[in-house]
């Protein structure tokens, strides 16, 4: 038994999914596949069971699904020790981001981060704002960064960057160049699942001007931001995207941007409350210019009032 093959049932685990798995971890359906096989094969048990098209832990799976997990926190803990003992020069830094940060911000600070410290080993996952904070909760990785606001007493809150919103539709869609709240309500929408920044952020708008998210007629809910801009593109419904997202079909004149009182939304690095980080996180944090004076209430950004703690 190794790791690599714990890390891979955990991730299957969590998502019921292998396809979604594979996708988070980086690897191809196959070798997540022949690792679960492994594992199932050399102990005798099986971990999942077929549910309809979907598969589920099975029972055994169930109880392992703890075991798995605590060794893998012990292993991460045992992997930092050394790296503090190394310094900040070497280690791991495992990090957790939702779609938009990790496909259209971060890859830029990771780039220039790797440049300047060869020796720490970055370990990205994605998922939504909801599964991020689950993540850091339960120790997976160290620093997140999400694009919506979360209940959370227990993690922190520190502004990053600012993301504008737009509303986009199919070239041929019935809306003109504007559109009024009240209008949005009787249209057909392509949205991210609940529990993403970009569907989360929308949601407030609507609330603020007095609007139900609840009377959407949401048509189509979608996990990765490239799904709902497909979608959107054949004509599905309208959307709000990111403009990092949306900006290529808008280039390419696949989408229209019809002009709304969507306005913007914060990028966030998230951390759990008085956790001290590891000098590999602590050397991120330098990089990102996040530092003792942010802890301690120095001037960032500024974002929406919101109930989880703020940095």
């Amino acid at each position: 038994m190794t790791l690599e093959q714990l890390r891979i049932f955990v991730a299957v685990a969590e998502r019921a999914h292998v396809t979604r798995a594979a996708e988070a971890l980086a690897l191809g359906q196959s070798a997540v596949s022949a690792a679960i096989g492994t594992l199932e094969s050399r102990h005798g048990v099986a971990l999942f069971e077929r549910v309809g098209r979907r598969i589920a832990l099975s029972q055994a799976g169930q109880a392992f699904l703890g075991q798995a997990r605590t060794v893998l926190a012990e292993a991460e803990a045992a992997e930092r020790l050394l790296g503090e003992l190394a310094g900040a020069a070497r280690g791991t830094l495992n990090l957790q981001a939702s779609q938009t940060i990790a496909g259209y911000w971060l890859p830029r600070h990771l780039a220039m981060f790797r440049r300047a410290h060869p020796g720490i080993a970055l370990h990205l996952t994605t998922g939504n704002t909801a599964s991020v904070a689950d993540a850091l909760r339960r120790g997976e990785a160290e620093l997140g960064f999400i694009e919506g606001e979360i209940e959370a007493e227990d993690l922190t809150l520190t502004p990053l960057a600012r993301d504008a919103l737009v509303l986009v539709v199919a070239p041929p869609h019935g809306w003109g160049n504007t559109v009024s709240l009240s209008e949005l309500g009787q249209a057909d929408w392509v949205l991210r699942e609940p529990g993403s920044g970009t569907r989360s952020a929308f949601e407030a708008v609507l609330r603020a001007s007095g609007l139900d998210p609840a009377r959407l007629n949401v048509v189509l809910e979608l996990p990765s931001n490239e799904a709902v801009r497909g979608a959107v593109e054949a004509g599905l419904g309208a959307t709000v995207l990111s403009t990092s997202v949306a900006a290529p079909s808008l280039e390419a004149g696949l989408l229209r941007q019809v002009a709304a009182p969507i306005g913007e939304r914060n990028f966030y690095l998230l951390r759990r409350h008085n956790h001290l980080p590891s000098p590999p996180a602590r050397a991120f944090l330098a990089a990102l210019n996040i530092g003792a004076a942010t802890e301690k209430g120095g001037q960032r950004p500024p974002f929406p009032t919101g109930l989880a703690r703020k940095a």
